[in-house]
């Protein structure tokens, strides 16, 4: 895996060249910066990488979700026992059906009615790596409404794992400054989109739903 690392890690930028100005999404989507971060951040997925990335929360590390090895590599970053499943991301709500065997119809509801990112932990989870789900066979999905984490997922036509940027048990980054160096250095491909960005951001609100609809809040 090393010599992989070493093979890509000319992607890394950190050349701060994010700022971008208020404008509606649709111009924001054709800057060069977002472009090319796109661009290098699905190359880097495609072979197996791990990336750093804006999301519709905090900072996340990123893979493939359906990609043991790149799990396994995030579990490594964030030297976090493999039992924690992680949360993945998708673009839109019809990709759900793919990753979970039955969708309960509650979670249409949700989806909807809830104002801010939410992460639905779903019973029946498939089509993804082992080690990415839990122990009971369920899984943490979050359709992304951010920009650049949609369009990454779109483009890259397969769910994408959004774990918070941080070594397990310290604080969840609430901007760009706040990642420690170390996990910056340990990732393939730092994405330039939004790291001038100091919004304070928060994790998403995490519920579980069972297979007759019962509802648990697991974080507000």
């Amino acid at each position: 895996m090393k010599k992989f690392v070493d093979k890509i890690k000319w992607t890394k930028r950190r050349d701060g060249a994010d700022e971008v100005p208020a404008e509606p999404v649709k111009k924001r989507v054709n800057t060069s910066v977002f472009r090319d971060d796109v661009k290098l951040a699905l190359e880097v997925l495609q072979r197996g990488g791990v990336i750093l990335y804006p999301t519709d929360t905090v900072w996340g590390l990123g893979c493939d979700a359906t990609n043991e090895a790149a799990v396994k590599r995030i579990y490594e970053i964030k030297q976090r026992a493999d039992s924690k499943a992680l949360i993945t991301l998708v673009d839109s709500e019809a990709k759900l059906e793919y990753y979970v065997s039955q969708v309960p119809p509650v979670a249409w509801d949700v989806m909807e009615l809830n104002d801010r990112p939410t992460t639905i932990v779903y019973d029946g989870a498939r089509n993804l790596a082992a080690n990415l789900i839990a122990d009971d066979g369920s899984v943490g999905i979050r359709v992304t409404r951010e920009e650049f984490s949609k369009e990454l997922c779109m483009r890259f036509r397969r769910a994408i794992v959004s774990t918070s940027a941080n070594v397990s048990g310290q604080p969840a980054p609430q901007c760009f400054a706040d990642i420690s160096q170390e996990i910056i250095d340990a990732v393939d491909y730092v994405v330039a989109y939004r790291q001038k960005d100091r919004r304070k951001a928060k994790p998403s609100t995490i519920i579980k739903l069972g297979a007759h609809g019962e509802v648990k809040v697991i974080r507000n």
